[in-house]
């Protein structure tokens, strides 16, 4: 079958004549869940964004295998930080790793699990990495990571063709969280919702009786919302 404008014209219309057959979803989806044709599964979930800073500038001054080393070992880590908190990994991008997460302390959950990664990528990363590369230490490259989360009602549907096609998330909490982890402020490396921070517990708050929050604000889609940042790392 030729793919020209014609088909691809055709193929749209098709597309944008979709009735979407729409279910709850009581856990995180996969792309298996998902009808390729018109499924939809709405999900009231947490999403955490981690990404790794100034990969560029790693990519631009260390050898190809170092940045993909460092890469590697931070999307590793991550992972395995958001599955230990009861999260499912549901996306990868380049250094950004996505992770979803349901449940009744999901808020709580994914919080403390981002402050894990910012304690993995500061305590374990960035030492062995300045130990081990020279191009690192030469250049002064400082490894750093932001978390970014937010909670909402997001519709996870499957796009792509049979074969090559994977889920894509709608919802303003999904891109909210995308947006927050490419936040670059001087100490703080873990960004929350005003939704997420109203439904923390206790342990995921506060730490000796004093709050580990500092609220800010952060435009996006053409309203300011509040958020929450914390310096506070946390030991896995």
């Amino acid at each position: 079958m030729a793919v020209n404008e014609p088909f691809l014209k055709e193929r749209v219309e098709t597309l944008f004549g979709t009735s979407f057959q729409q279910r709850d979803g009581r856990v995180v989806p996969s792309s298996s869940d998902v009808t390729l044709k018109d499924g939809a599964v709405k999900v009231n979930a947490i999403f955490l964004y981690s990404d790794l800073a100034r990969s560029a500038l790693l990519s631009q001054a260390c050898p190809w295998s170092t940045t993909a080393k460092v890469i590697r070992s931070f999307l590793d880590c991550a992972t395995r930080l958001i599955i230990k908190h009861g999260g499912e990994v549901r996306s990868f991008d380049g250094d950004r790793v996505m992770g979803v997460f349901m449940g009744d302390r999901k808020s709580s959950n994914a919080s403390i699990c981002g402050r894990e990664i910012h304690w993995a990528v500061r305590q374990i990363i960035k030492p062995a990495a300045e130990k081990k590369f020279k191009s690192i230490r030469d250049n002064g490259i400082e490894i750093q990571n932001c978390s970014g989360i937010d909670l909402g009602e997001v519709r996870a549907v499957r796009s792509g063709i049979r074969n090559n096609n994977d889920l894509i998330w709608i919802g303003s909490a999904a891109s909210f969280s995308a947006k927050l982890s490419d936040v670059r402020e001087v100490g703080y490396n873990t960004f929350i919702s005003k939704r997420v921070y109203n439904a923390l517990a206790d342990d995921a708050k506060y730490k000796d009786g004093e709050n580990m929050w500092s609220s800010s604000t952060f435009e996006f889609a053409g309203k300011t919302e509040t958020v929450y940042k914390t310096n506070h790392w946390r030991r896995p």
